[in-house]
């Protein structure tokens, strides 16, 4: 096994990974060691993550890594997960509960109210941040507003990320990505606000030393170390928020380029070496969250794929439909025969998204989706055309000429919205690697120790050692007249 060894471990909503990559010879090699499930676990109505549950199965895949080295040496392991969620924790280090997730609906209304105390412009000003409900600004306001009896006891807050390099390594930080996502960092002073935590009525105390993507965090606790019989291994913080590791690994030069970083979420973009907190870019709603090398990831949340995922779901008492063959239904469905707006609130977590989608569509005068392919053709292409809208959007916040959409994460394996995507926005689509996040994970690790020098020496990497694969427009007459009734589904379109 000649190379450099790093391990990924690569926490999303629905699962967690443990990669194994190998760097050597200019080339990156990756190799999945385990799968284990993640599932919120609803405890008397509310939606909490099972953190201690995913921590054994971090020991498992510790262990199982310690195997399939051998006496081999592993440089470095990190993580990096979703964003918003955390957990509070005593000063004796005393877990205060599991984590809520950020799909709990105890933040309903929360945002409206913050806005009482504080106007959304000046926490634009100060933060830089998209407006959602689900920030971790807006969570921690819901427990203040209910008097959460745990938050007197709070001594650390620490976001999922932050969460196991501690239970690794028994050191409390926060890295400055995931930090970034928050809407508590003012990345004009690249400190915690203190006027957002006086607007909370918490103290600022609760948050941890922000640090930087590569940065390392500790060593494996002498007790891990003999329980998965590896040696002292540093504990490497990528850039933690997935988001960000997964824009690190863009296989792309230059700066005339957008990403869309595609899976449960999308999130489309453009890498900034400064955060744009102007007044058109708070009202289009663009977020400025932390990357690698100092960079900003300008961009939009946008509702992904999760649609397709909940509708799989609810259909599978029926039938079991697998990925593929839903695409594949979706392709030979008629083309723009109902449209919706991805973002709209109905879809964030319904109990069934097919009725969802339905009654939707019957509010705005449409024809419901009559079977799955076209209820997913309905999602793909409502999407394609989000993407065209953010896309202008971009260009007018930033005036930054943009030539080319690179697509990573797992919807880049997405070959029909691939296409869709080109046809709405009349630009070639690269899309890959498909395992941009442990990509990033791992390469962002390997800079950490001096091993790469620079977020261009990443992404030269990327692209020796994965394919991409390239879609040009077809068809861009019908998307226009598309893109004009999808106008009328959703707000503030350029």
């Amino acid at each position: 096994m000649n190379g450099k060894h790093f391990l990924a471990f690569d926490l999303g909503a629905g699962s967690g990974r443990a990669i194994l990559g190998t760097l050597g010879n200019g080339r990156l090699n990756i190799r999945e060691l385990r799968r284990f499930p993640n599932a919120p676990v609803n405890i008397h109505g509310s939606y909490h993550w099972n953190i201690f549950g995913l921590f054994q199965e971090i020991i498992v895949s510790l262990k199982t890594c310690a195997e399939v080295l051998g006496d081999v040496r592993l440089e470095s392991l990190g993580f990096d997960t979703w964003g918003l969620d955390f957990a509070l924790l005593a000063g004796d280090g005393t877990f205060l509960g599991l984590p809520y997730t950020y799909r709990d609906s105890r933040t309903e209304g929360m945002m409206s109210r913050f806005f009482e105390r504080m106007p959304a412009e000046r926490i634009y000003e100060l933060s830089g941040i998209q407006f959602m409900p689900i920030n971790t600004l807006y969570q921690l306001f819901a427990l203040a507003q209910s008097h959460s009896p745990i938050l007197p006891c709070t001594d650390a807050l620490l976001f999922i990320p932050d969460i196991f390099h501690y239970l690794l390594t028994g050191k409390k930080r926060t890295e400055f990505t995931i930090a970034t996502t928050s809407q508590l960092f003012n990345p004009q002073t690249m400190t915690w606000e203190e006027e957002l935590f006086a607007a909370l009525g918490i103290s600022s105390s609760i948050m941890q030393e922000v640090v930087a993507p590569g940065t390392i965090i500790g060593e494996l606790t002498p007790a891990l170390c003999r329980e998965v019989d590896l040696g002292p291994t540093p504990v490497v913080a990528p850039a933690t928020h997935d988001t960000a590791s997964a824009i690190a690994a863009t296989p792309a030069a230059g700066v005339d380029w957008a990403y869309i970083s595609s899976g449960t979420w999308s999130l489309m973009g453009i890498e900034m070496p400064d955060a744009i907190c102007s007044d058109m870019a708070r009202e289009l709603n663009f977020t400025n969250e932390g990357g690698v090398a100092g960079t900003f990831r300008f961009l939009k949340n946008i509702m992904g794929l999760w649609p397709v995922q909940r509708c799989r779901t609810a259909w599978q008492a029926d039938r079991e439909y697998d990925y593929e063959t839903l695409t594949a239904m979706a392709g030979a469905a008629a083309p723009f025969a109902a449209l919706i707006d991805p973002n709209c609130h109905e879809f964030l977590n319904p109990p069934d998204m097919p009725q969802a989608i339905c009654q939707f569509c019957k509010d705005t005068g449409q024809k419901a989706p009559a079977d799955a392919g076209a209820m997913i053709r309905c999602i793909l292409e409502s999407l394609a055309l989000e993407y065209r809208r953010v896309l202008n959007q971009l260009r007018l916040a930033t005036g930054r000429p943009i030539s080319g959409i690179h697509v990573i994460g797992g919807g880049s394996n997405n070959r029909l919205l691939c296409q869709f995507t080109a046809d709405a926005t009349g630009l070639p689509v690269r899309a890959g690697p498909a395992e941009a996040t442990a990509i990033g994970n791992i390469l962002v690790q390997a800079m950490g120790l001096g091993y790469l020098n620079s977020l261009d020496d990443i992404r030269e990497i990327v692209r020796r050692s994965f394919k991409v694969e390239t879609y040009t427009p077809q068809g861009t007459a019908e998307w226009d007249v598309a893109y004009g009734l999808y106008r009328d589904l959703v707000s503030d379109s350029p």
